[in-house]
Protein backbone atom coordinates (compact mmCIF):
# COMPACT_ATOMS: atom_id res chain seq x y z
CA UNK A 1 0.00 0.00 0.00
CA UNK A 2 1.04 3.49 -1.33
CA UNK A 3 1.68 6.20 2.06
CA UNK A 4 0.14 9.08 1.37
CA UNK A 5 0.74 12.50 3.19
CA UNK A 6 -1.31 14.76 5.54
CA UNK A 7 0.25 18.01 4.86
CA UNK A 8 -0.56 20.61 7.24
CA UNK A 9 0.46 24.50 7.12
CA UNK A 10 -0.02 25.81 11.17
CA UNK A 11 2.42 27.59 13.62
CA UNK A 12 -0.35 26.41 16.55
CA UNK A 13 1.32 23.22 18.09
CA UNK A 14 -2.43 21.83 19.53
CA UNK A 15 -3.38 21.80 16.00
CA UNK A 16 -0.54 19.62 14.88
CA UNK A 17 -0.51 17.74 17.61
CA UNK A 18 -4.50 16.79 16.98
CA UNK A 19 -3.50 15.71 13.43
CA UNK A 20 -0.48 13.57 14.46
CA UNK A 21 -2.61 11.42 17.29
CA UNK A 22 -6.07 10.97 14.50
CA UNK A 23 -3.41 10.19 11.60
CA UNK A 24 -1.33 7.54 14.07
CA UNK A 25 -4.57 5.44 14.06
CA UNK A 26 -5.22 5.21 10.38
CA UNK A 27 -3.71 2.37 8.06
CA UNK A 28 -1.87 3.94 4.78
CA UNK A 29 -1.39 7.86 5.92
CA UNK A 30 1.42 9.56 7.97
CA UNK A 31 1.83 13.45 8.66
CA UNK A 32 4.50 15.91 7.57
CA UNK A 33 5.72 18.11 10.48
CA UNK A 34 4.16 21.91 9.92
CA UNK A 35 5.07 23.34 6.61
CA UNK A 36 4.84 26.66 4.91
CA UNK A 37 2.66 27.29 1.48
CA UNK A 38 6.19 28.05 -0.04
CA UNK A 39 7.22 24.65 1.32
CA UNK A 40 4.68 22.94 -0.80
CA UNK A 41 5.25 25.10 -4.05
CA UNK A 42 8.60 24.35 -4.22
CA UNK A 43 9.04 20.62 -2.75
CA UNK A 44 5.90 19.61 -4.72
CA UNK A 45 3.26 16.72 -3.69
CA UNK A 46 1.67 13.69 -4.42
CA UNK A 47 -1.59 13.99 -5.79
CA UNK A 48 -2.91 11.93 -3.50
CA UNK A 49 -1.82 13.61 -0.54
CA UNK A 50 -4.13 15.94 1.75
CA UNK A 51 -3.69 19.83 2.50
CA UNK A 52 -4.52 21.27 5.33
CA UNK A 53 -4.35 25.55 6.20
CA UNK A 54 -5.12 26.57 9.16
CA UNK A 55 -7.45 29.38 8.83
CA UNK A 56 -5.07 30.98 12.04
CA UNK A 57 -2.20 31.73 10.07
CA UNK A 58 -0.13 33.88 11.40
CA UNK A 59 2.15 34.60 8.14
CA UNK A 60 -0.75 35.34 5.71
CA UNK A 61 -4.21 35.22 5.04
CA UNK A 62 -5.37 31.64 4.76
CA UNK A 63 -8.04 32.19 1.46
CA UNK A 64 -4.99 34.16 0.60
CA UNK A 65 -2.93 31.09 0.82
CA UNK A 66 -5.59 28.95 -0.88
CA UNK A 67 -5.11 30.85 -4.23
CA UNK A 68 -1.53 30.48 -4.08
CA UNK A 69 -2.03 26.79 -3.79
CA UNK A 70 -4.84 26.36 -6.51
CA UNK A 71 -3.92 24.48 -9.27
CA UNK A 72 -0.79 24.21 -8.33
CA UNK A 73 -0.01 21.09 -6.12
CA UNK A 74 -3.18 18.44 -7.54
CA UNK A 75 -3.97 17.66 -3.76
CA UNK A 76 -7.17 18.65 -1.93
CA UNK A 77 -6.96 21.19 0.04
CA UNK A 78 -8.90 22.02 3.21
CA UNK A 79 -9.11 24.69 5.47
CA UNK A 80 -9.12 24.18 9.26
CA UNK A 81 -11.79 26.33 10.93
CA UNK A 82 -14.05 26.75 13.67
CA UNK A 83 -18.03 26.30 13.72
CA UNK A 84 -18.80 30.08 14.64
CA UNK A 85 -17.79 31.21 11.19
CA UNK A 86 -20.35 30.00 9.16
CA UNK A 87 -19.16 32.12 6.22
CA UNK A 88 -15.71 30.08 5.74
CA UNK A 89 -16.84 27.44 3.62
CA UNK A 90 -18.14 29.54 1.05
CA UNK A 91 -14.89 31.92 1.14
CA UNK A 92 -12.74 28.93 1.09
CA UNK A 93 -14.20 27.33 -1.99
CA UNK A 94 -14.19 30.88 -3.76
CA UNK A 95 -10.48 30.60 -2.99
CA UNK A 96 -9.90 27.25 -4.95
CA UNK A 97 -10.09 25.33 -1.91
CA UNK A 98 -11.83 21.96 -1.70
CA UNK A 99 -14.18 22.89 1.43
CA UNK A 100 -13.52 23.34 5.24
CA UNK A 101 -12.68 20.85 7.97
CA UNK A 102 -13.75 21.91 11.80
CA UNK A 103 -11.19 22.00 14.57
CA UNK A 104 -10.76 20.06 16.77
CA UNK A 105 -9.34 17.11 14.41
CA UNK A 106 -10.29 13.34 14.98
CA UNK A 107 -9.44 10.46 13.15
CA UNK A 108 -12.91 10.14 12.72
CA UNK A 109 -12.85 13.67 10.57
CA UNK A 110 -9.82 12.81 8.61
CA UNK A 111 -10.93 9.44 7.86
CA UNK A 112 -13.95 10.83 5.72
CA UNK A 113 -11.23 13.52 4.36
CA UNK A 114 -9.13 10.56 3.45
CA UNK A 115 -12.01 8.36 1.58
CA UNK A 116 -12.67 11.54 -0.89
CA UNK A 117 -9.20 12.00 -1.44
CA UNK A 118 -8.41 8.03 -2.41
CA UNK A 119 -11.75 8.15 -4.63
CA UNK A 120 -9.89 9.55 -7.01
CA UNK A 121 -12.49 11.85 -8.13
CA UNK A 122 -11.25 14.46 -10.31
CA UNK A 123 -10.51 17.85 -8.48
CA UNK A 124 -12.31 21.38 -9.18
CA UNK A 125 -9.15 22.92 -10.40
CA UNK A 126 -8.19 20.51 -12.40
CA UNK A 127 -11.19 20.57 -15.18
CA UNK A 128 -10.50 24.87 -14.58
CA UNK A 129 -7.36 25.06 -16.26
CA UNK A 130 -4.64 27.79 -16.77
CA UNK A 131 -7.13 30.44 -16.72
CA UNK A 132 -8.24 29.16 -13.24
CA UNK A 133 -7.73 32.56 -10.92
CA UNK A 134 -9.28 34.57 -13.67
CA UNK A 135 -12.51 32.28 -14.30
CA UNK A 136 -13.59 31.44 -10.53
CA UNK A 137 -15.06 35.03 -9.12
CA UNK A 138 -17.05 35.25 -12.34
CA UNK A 139 -18.22 31.55 -12.12
CA UNK A 140 -18.69 32.19 -8.15
CA UNK A 141 -21.24 35.41 -8.73
CA UNK A 142 -23.10 33.05 -11.15
CA UNK A 143 -23.26 30.29 -8.82
CA UNK A 144 -23.74 32.07 -5.30
CA UNK A 145 -25.68 35.27 -6.37
CA UNK A 146 -27.02 34.63 -10.25
CA UNK A 147 -29.93 32.37 -10.80
CA UNK A 148 -31.96 33.44 -8.14
CA UNK A 149 -29.66 33.05 -5.30
CA UNK A 150 -28.63 35.25 -2.91
CA UNK A 151 -26.47 32.96 -0.35
CA UNK A 152 -23.23 34.93 -1.00
CA UNK A 153 -24.76 38.57 -0.25
CA UNK A 154 -27.43 36.69 2.58
CA UNK A 155 -24.14 35.50 4.55
CA UNK A 156 -21.90 38.97 4.21
CA UNK A 157 -24.31 41.63 4.76
CA UNK A 158 -26.59 42.52 7.62
CA UNK A 159 -30.16 42.63 6.48
CA UNK A 160 -31.51 45.47 8.82
CA UNK A 161 -28.53 47.62 8.32
CA UNK A 162 -26.77 47.20 5.40
CA UNK A 163 -23.28 46.73 7.20
CA UNK A 164 -21.22 43.96 7.16
CA UNK A 165 -22.58 40.63 9.16
CA UNK A 166 -20.84 39.06 11.97
CA UNK A 167 -19.48 36.22 9.85
CA UNK A 168 -17.65 38.58 7.42
CA UNK A 169 -16.33 40.62 10.54
CA UNK A 170 -14.31 37.27 11.91
CA UNK A 171 -12.60 36.96 7.91
CA UNK A 172 -12.08 41.09 7.91
CA UNK A 173 -10.41 40.87 11.47
CA UNK A 174 -7.89 38.25 10.48
CA UNK A 175 -7.51 39.65 7.03
CA UNK A 176 -6.74 43.11 8.42
CA UNK A 177 -4.76 42.63 11.47
CA UNK A 178 -2.35 40.19 9.30
CA UNK A 179 -2.07 43.13 6.21
CA UNK A 180 -1.25 45.55 9.62
CA UNK A 181 1.47 43.41 10.84
CA UNK A 182 2.97 42.62 7.48
CA UNK A 183 3.28 46.31 6.53
CA UNK A 184 3.79 47.75 9.66
CA UNK A 185 0.81 50.28 9.34
CA UNK A 186 -1.80 50.91 11.99
CA UNK A 187 -5.44 49.79 12.73
CA UNK A 188 -8.06 50.38 15.10
CA UNK A 189 -10.50 48.39 16.05
CA UNK A 190 -13.73 50.29 17.39
CA UNK A 191 -16.77 48.71 19.28
CA UNK A 192 -19.70 50.95 19.53
CA UNK A 193 -23.00 50.19 20.58
CA UNK A 194 -26.14 51.09 22.71
CA UNK A 195 -28.45 50.26 25.67
CA UNK A 196 -31.73 49.39 24.73
CA UNK A 197 -33.59 48.07 22.04
CA UNK A 198 -34.95 50.30 19.02
CA UNK A 199 -36.76 50.27 15.77
CA UNK A 200 -35.49 49.17 12.84
CA UNK A 201 -35.79 52.94 10.70
CA UNK A 202 -33.30 53.80 14.07
CA UNK A 203 -30.52 51.02 13.07
CA UNK A 204 -30.89 52.16 9.29
CA UNK A 205 -29.87 56.42 10.94
CA UNK A 206 -27.37 55.13 12.98
CA UNK A 207 -26.01 52.91 9.80
CA UNK A 208 -26.34 56.03 7.62
CA UNK A 209 -24.23 58.17 10.03
CA UNK A 210 -22.01 55.53 10.41
CA UNK A 211 -21.19 55.38 6.58
CA UNK A 212 -20.76 59.26 6.38
CA UNK A 213 -18.43 59.33 9.06
CA UNK A 214 -16.14 56.58 7.35
CA UNK A 215 -14.07 56.17 4.15
CA UNK A 216 -14.40 53.68 1.85
CA UNK A 217 -11.66 51.33 3.08
CA UNK A 218 -13.25 51.27 6.53
CA UNK A 219 -14.79 47.67 7.44
CA UNK A 220 -17.78 48.57 9.04
CA UNK A 221 -20.05 45.64 10.34
CA UNK A 222 -22.76 44.83 13.16
CA UNK A 223 -21.58 42.67 15.93
CA UNK A 224 -24.86 41.95 17.83
CA UNK A 225 -28.28 43.27 18.16
CA UNK A 226 -26.79 46.83 19.66
CA UNK A 227 -23.36 46.72 18.85
CA UNK A 228 -21.22 47.39 15.40
CA UNK A 229 -17.42 46.34 15.10
CA UNK A 230 -15.42 48.76 13.07
CA UNK A 231 -11.64 48.32 11.58
CA UNK A 232 -10.00 51.43 10.54
CA UNK A 233 -6.94 50.56 8.73
CA UNK A 234 -3.97 53.23 8.54
CA UNK A 235 -5.74 54.98 11.58
CA UNK A 236 -4.10 55.37 14.75
CA UNK A 237 -6.34 55.72 18.26
CA UNK A 238 -6.49 59.72 17.43
CA UNK A 239 -7.99 58.95 14.40
CA UNK A 240 -10.72 56.24 15.68
CA UNK A 241 -11.43 58.60 18.84
CA UNK A 242 -12.22 61.67 16.06
CA UNK A 243 -14.39 59.45 13.74
CA UNK A 244 -16.26 57.86 17.37
CA UNK A 245 -17.11 61.72 18.74
CA UNK A 246 -18.06 62.36 14.96
CA UNK A 247 -20.48 59.69 15.31
CA UNK A 248 -22.06 60.67 18.88
CA UNK A 249 -22.32 63.86 17.46
CA UNK A 250 -24.24 63.13 14.46
CA UNK A 251 -26.57 60.38 16.46
CA UNK A 252 -27.40 63.26 19.40
CA UNK A 253 -28.67 65.88 16.88
CA UNK A 254 -30.78 63.28 15.30
CA UNK A 255 -32.90 62.67 18.77
CA UNK A 256 -32.35 59.00 18.15
CA UNK A 257 -34.18 57.22 20.76
CA UNK A 258 -34.72 53.85 21.87
CA UNK A 259 -38.07 51.32 22.38
CA UNK A 260 -39.08 53.43 25.83
CA UNK A 261 -38.20 56.94 24.35
CA UNK A 262 -35.08 57.28 25.79
CA UNK A 263 -32.29 59.11 23.52
CA UNK A 264 -29.42 56.90 22.17
CA UNK A 265 -26.45 57.14 24.53
CA UNK A 266 -23.59 55.61 22.10
CA UNK A 267 -20.44 54.22 24.01
CA UNK A 268 -17.73 53.54 21.94
CA UNK A 269 -14.10 51.36 22.98
CA UNK A 270 -10.95 51.72 20.82
CA UNK A 271 -8.13 49.51 20.76
CA UNK A 272 -5.37 49.97 18.18
CA UNK A 273 -2.07 48.03 16.85
CA UNK A 274 0.88 48.20 16.88
CA UNK A 275 0.74 48.42 20.59
CA UNK A 276 3.02 45.99 23.33
CA UNK A 277 0.11 44.42 24.77
CA UNK A 278 -1.38 43.48 20.82
CA UNK A 279 0.41 39.53 19.37
CA UNK A 280 -2.86 38.58 17.68
CA UNK A 281 -6.45 39.48 16.31
CA UNK A 282 -8.14 37.99 18.89
CA UNK A 283 -6.05 40.77 21.22
CA UNK A 284 -6.98 43.82 19.12
CA UNK A 285 -10.37 42.81 19.32
CA UNK A 286 -10.54 41.84 23.41
CA UNK A 287 -9.37 44.65 24.51
CA UNK A 288 -11.62 46.85 21.97
CA UNK A 289 -14.59 44.48 23.89
CA UNK A 290 -13.29 45.63 26.80
CA UNK A 291 -12.79 49.01 26.13
CA UNK A 292 -16.24 49.39 25.06
CA UNK A 293 -18.19 47.74 28.50
CA UNK A 294 -16.23 50.09 30.10
CA UNK A 295 -17.61 52.99 27.95
CA UNK A 296 -21.37 51.51 28.57
CA UNK A 297 -20.98 51.41 32.46
CA UNK A 298 -19.80 54.78 32.61
CA UNK A 299 -23.11 55.86 30.86
CA UNK A 300 -22.30 56.14 27.06
CA UNK A 301 -18.37 57.76 26.52
CA UNK A 302 -15.65 56.63 24.65
CA UNK A 303 -13.08 54.75 26.10
CA UNK A 304 -9.35 53.74 24.82
CA UNK A 305 -8.08 50.42 26.16
CA UNK A 306 -4.58 51.04 27.96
Amino acid sequence: MNTRTLRIVTTDEALFASARGAVASLDGWTVSEPQSVEDLLSEGTSGEDVILLDAWLQTENVYESCRRLTGKTGCRTYVVTDGRNALAEEIATFCGATGTVQRPLSGETLRSLFKVAEAGRKLPQESRGENFGRELPEGLLRDLVGEGSHRLIDATIDPETGLFSYDYLTFKLDEEFKRSQRFDHPLSCSMLGFEGQVEESVLSQLASIFLNASRDTDVLGRFDLSSFLFFLPNTGPDGARIMADRIRHAAEEKGLADLVGDRLKIAVGISFCPHPRIQRREDLFSRARAAFLSAQREGGVVVHAD
